[in-house]
């Protein structure tokens, strides 16, 4: 599987695998289903939301990784 980078767009890691969205979720980003969301980087998501964004790609990257 391929590794989540500041500039993986958020559909695509939810294409990948959708078991990701509660990670997504429990940041405050509930806008999964939005059209535009999905269509955003990882790293303009996390600046809207004011979350790290390297402490979310490590989280995501190990939950992908894990399985």
């Amino acid at each position: 599987m391929a590794e989540i980078t500041r500039n993986t767009i958020i559909g695509d890691i939810l294409d990948m695998d959708s078991s990701t969205a509660p990670l997504f979720l429990e940041i405050g980003m509930h806008c999964l289903g939005c059209p535009a969301s999905r269509g955003e980087t990882l790293e303009q998501a996390c600046l809207v939301h004011g979350v790290n964004p390297d402490d979310l790609i490590a989280k995501l990257n190990a939950h992908i990784n894990g399985k």
